[in-house]
């Protein structure tokens, strides 16, 4: 007899919230009752936000709606897409919104090498296509203490890592962005070291929740967000999910990161959410959900403890923030 044993993450499976509503949501938002809310959960959108709402990508199609459920409700579209940290199109929560809208992502290519039996250059729809679309609702979490409910449609980084084939060398994973001054203004800027770049272990990518990610509410990746590929990390803090991936290595050593790079007392490698160590700055031990007023206690992994702990077995995560 077959005895299912479900995941710790399943959910009883309840579809995303729909087209018609998620527009009904857009139009109330535009009311001055939105503006309202959004001062009340301290300044999240500015009044400049309102002007230009952006729109969905283009539908996507055969899409599996999976059991990666938290059971919390979705953080709409418009904030979604209107409220993100895209340093590549400026370094205010609501400036990439702007900078990015006449952005071009088709065609996209991108790089594999290192450590893989398959590397080359692969245009982005031969990557993604061999495998099924699957519609994943993953908490997103973060360092500045917000957070969001986002219905990511993508694929298991795991599935695209096997058909690679990377040999036994290979114990990290590093992303790359686009660098690209003229279409990406905020690299005219050095507030970073361009291009951005990323990394995970290898047992972390091969984690069933890593995800990397084509779209969202069942479009196409808005420019905002890191069209056309970009990689969630529910797990970790949002900065670990790279956007705009242009290229990705196979190597032995642990890769830099952008932001240890840039400031190694706040930020290091792993980025696991964890609400016990504050950051320099501020405390991590709550966090307040786009659109909220009151803030909620922060879980350690974001709440995906069950899952991913054990990759970090004696390690001080303490140290190794």
């Amino acid at each position: 007899m077959l005895i299912k044993v479900r995941k710790p993450w399943s959910l009883d499976e309840r579809d995303v919230t729909p087209e018609a509503l998620f527009k009904q949501r857009r139009r109330f938002l535009k009311t001055g009752v939105a503006a309202l809310a959004g001062g009340l959960a301290g300044g999240l959108l500015s009044s400049q936000a309102f002007a230009a709402w952006p729109e969905a990508g283009d539908m996507l199609s055969g899409i599996n709606k999976t059991a990666f459920d938290p059971g919390e409700d979705l953080t709409p579209f418009d904030q979604v897409s209107s409220y993100n940290n895209f340093y590549e199109f400026g370094t205010g929560k609501d400036d990439p919104v702007y900078a990015a809208k006449d952005f071009q992502s088709k065609p996209w290519t991108v790089e594999i090498a290192g450590a893989c039996a398959k590397p080359g250059l692969y245009d982005f729809e031969d990557l993604i296509s061999p495998h099924q679309l699957e519609e994943r609702i993953y908490r997103h979490r973060c360092v500045e203490a917000w957070s969001m409910v986002v219905p990511w449609v993508g694929l298991s980084l795991a599935d695209v890592i096997k058909r690679l084939e990377p040999t036994s060398k290979a114990r990290y994973v590093a992303f790359e962005t686009l660098l690209d001054p003229e279409r990406m203004p905020g690299q005219r800027r050095a507030v970073l070291q361009w291009p951005y770049v990323e990394g995970l272990r290898m047992d972390e990518a091969m984690n069933p929740l890593a995800f990397l990610t084509v779209g969202l509410y069942g479009r196409t990746l808005p420019p905002q967000n890191g069209a056309p590929l970009r990689l969630v990390v529910p797990w970790k803090y949002g900065f670990k999910g790279i956007k705009s991936i242009v290229k990705i290595t196979f190597t032995e050593n642990e890769p830099p990161t952008s932001w240890n790079r840039s400031a190694p007392r706040e930020y290091g490698f792993y980025a696991n959410v964890n609400p016990e160590v504050s950051h320099p700055r501020w405390s991590q031990a709550k966090e307040r959900r786009i659109g909220e007023f009151f803030k909620r206690p922060t879980l350690p992994f974001n709440g995906y403890a069950e899952q991913v702990a054990h990759l970090y077995t004696g390690m001080d995560l303490a140290q190794y923030i």
